[in-house]
């Protein structure tokens, strides 16, 4: 069991760094962000970072040829997500700088629920593929597996979170940039893994 928790622990840290990113970019845009907010988000990243590998988990040992497809596209999938959320976070930054330059209240810059549902996703869609690494696991072993990565993913994203509302200022649209293009990159990231895939 020992091994098992040290090999889940490593995997989670791996699988959060995407959503760490996310999460240093929503801090960098709501700069003003409330403790309960902060864990309202983070733990959104949390229940999908958990979920997808428990998804993974139950589909290798179930309609083992549909995921091992689904496997392929993901990096594709979560190029189209993380892209489309860093362009808009663009846009609205450079919308917001507009606003600024002429004296006018910015647009707020608070991420939806729709949006954060998008990011929860797009950087969980990874994690999807280790359930499919794990499937000589017990159900126990899957569970608890799927609990520490929820647990440390929670954990990497409050402190992504927080050193972005540190950096963030209330009117900075530069922020906002930012972490559109932290996205951005991200996207373009799963884009190259998946064009090497193909190699």
């Amino acid at each position: 069991m020992f091994p098992l928790i040290i090999t889940t622990v490593l995997l989670g840290i791996g699988l959060a760094m995407d959503a760490f990113s996310v999460s240093l970019a929503n801090g960098l845009r709501e700069p003003h962000m409330k403790a309960p907010r902060i864990c309202a988000i983070a733990g959104t990243f949390a229940i999908f970072q958990g979920v997808m590998p428990l998804i993974g988990w139950i589909g290798i040992r179930t309609v083992i040829s549909y995921f091992k497809v689904f496997n392929s596209l993901t990096p594709w999938i979560a190029f189209a997500l993380l892209s489309y959320i860093g362009i808009k976070m663009i846009l609205d930054g450079l919308k917001e700088r507009k606003c600024c330059e002429f004296n006018a209240n910015p647009s707020s810059v608070r991420v939806s629920f729709k949006l954060l549902i998008i990011q929860g996703i797009a950087t969980s869609i990874d994690a999807l593929s280790a359930g499919f690494k794990i499937p000589n696991y017990s159900p126990l072993e899957a569970i608890l597996c799927s609990l520490i990565i929820s647990a440390i993913t929670f954990a990497i994203c409050v402190t992504g979170l927080k050193i972005g509302k540190r950096v963030g200022s209330c009117f900075s649209w530069k922020a906002t940039v930012f972490g559109g293009v932290i996205l951005l990159g991200l996207g373009i990231k799963s884009l190259v893994s998946a064009i090497l895939s193909l190699i």
